[in-house]
C-alpha cells in the first residue's frame, strides 16, 4: 500500500477517535465539576444543620482527601461508560435514539432511572460477594460517608456498577439528553445519599413508597448487609434485602428535625428540638 493510500485510512480511523476523546473530555469535565459543586454545596448545608447528622458517634471527614483523590479516577471510568454509550449511538452501532419531546421526556427519564437502578442493584449485590468484595472494600472504608464518598470506588467497582450507561443504549434507544440528565441526577442523588445528614425523611421515603432518603444508603454503609438500591427501595423489598428496621427508623426521624437552616451558625437554633439518633432496637 502506498503512502498516499495509507493517509486516508489513518484519517478515517483518527476522526472517530478524536470525536470519542472530545466527548469523553466534555463528560469528564462536567461530571468532575458537578462532583465538586455538589460536594461543596452539601458540605455547606451540613455545617448549618449539624443536628441532622445520622451517625452521631462517627465522623468520616478524615477520609475526605483520600475520597476526593480516588473519585477523580472513578469519575473518569464512569465518564468513559457514558461516552461509550453516546458514541455508540453517534456511530450507528446502537439503535437510532428516539426523538425527545415534551410528552415523552418524563416517562423516558423515569424508565432510564428504573433500568439504571436495576443494574446498580444487581452489580452492588455482586460486589458484596466473596469473589468481588475486594474491589468494593475501598468504598466501605467510609463507614460514616460524607458528601465526597459517592465516587470513592476502585476502577473495577466503578466499571461494574456504571456499565449500564454503555449497555442500555443497545436495549432502549434513549435520547442522549435523557442519558446525560440521568447521569447528572445520579451525581446529586449519590452525593446526598452519602452526605451523612438526613434531609428527606418523610412518609414518601418509606413503605409503600419506593423512594428513599439519605438514611437508606447511610444504613448500608454502617450495617453492610442491607439496602443495595440506588434510586428506589423497590428491588430491596422484592428480594428481601432491605434492612428490617429501615421504615421504622425513618418514621422515627420524621418528627425530630427542626426547619432547615441556611444561615451561619454551629449551634442548635432556639425553639427547636435537637435531633437524636432513632433507636435501633
Amino acid at each position: 500500500m502506498r503512502v498516499s493510500e495509507i493517509v486516508p485510512v489513518l484519517m478515517n480511523a483518527f476522526d472517530p477517535l478524536l470525536t470519542f476523546l472530545s466527548l469523553l473530555a466534555a463528560v469528564y469535565g462536567v461530571t468532575l465539576a458537578l462532583y465538586f459543586l455538589y460536594g461543596l454545596a452539601i458540605t455547606w448545608l451540613n455545617r448549618r444543620n449539624p443536628e441532622r447528622r445520622i451517625q452521631t458517634g462517627r465522623r468520616g471527614d478524615k477520609r475526605m482527601w483520600a475520597e476526593i483523590g480516588q473519585s477523580t479516577i472513578s469519575i473518569l471510568v464512569t465518564s468513559t461508560s457514558v461516552s461509550l454509550g453516546l458514541f455508540s449511538q453517534h456511530m450507528g452501532w446502537a439503535p437510532t435514539p428516539w426523538q425527545l419531546t415534551w410528552w415523552n421526556a418524563l416517562p423516558l427519564f423515569f424508565l432510564c432511572m428504573v433500568i439504571s437502578d436495576l443494574w446498580f442493584y444487581g452489580a452492588h449485590r455482586l460486589l458484596h460477594t466473596k469473589l468481588f468484595y475486594g474491589h468494593h472494600a475501598f468504598h466501605h472504608r467510609s463507614v460514616a460517608p460524607t458528601a465526597w464518598s459517592h465516587d470513592s470506588m476502585t476502577v473495577v467497582d466503578t466499571a461494574l456498577s456504571q456499565a449500564h450507561h454503555t449497555l442500555m443504549v443497545f436495549i432502549v434507544p434513549f435520547p442522549p439528553l435523557i442519558i446525560l440528565a440521568n447521569r447528572a441526577y445520579d451525581q446529586i442523588n449519590g452525593t446526598f445519599g452519602h452526605a451523612g445528614f438526613e434531609y428527606f425523611a418523610s412518609p414518601g421515603a418509606r413503605f409503600p413508597s419506593p423512594m428513599l432518603c439519605a438514611f437508606f444508603h447511610d444504613q448500608h454503609h454502617s450495617e453492610f448487609r442491607y439496602n443495595y438500591g440506588n434510586y428506589f427501595s423497590f428491588w430491596d423489598r422484592v428480594f428481601g434485602t432491605i434492612a428490617p428496621d429501615y421504615d421504622r427508623r425513618v418514621k422515627a426521624m420524621e418528627g425530630l428535625h427542626r426547619p432547615l437552616r441556611l444561615s451561619a451558625g454551629n449551634g442548635p437554633a432556639s425553639g427547636g428540638r435537637v435531633n437524636s439518633p432513632p433507636p435501633k432496637a
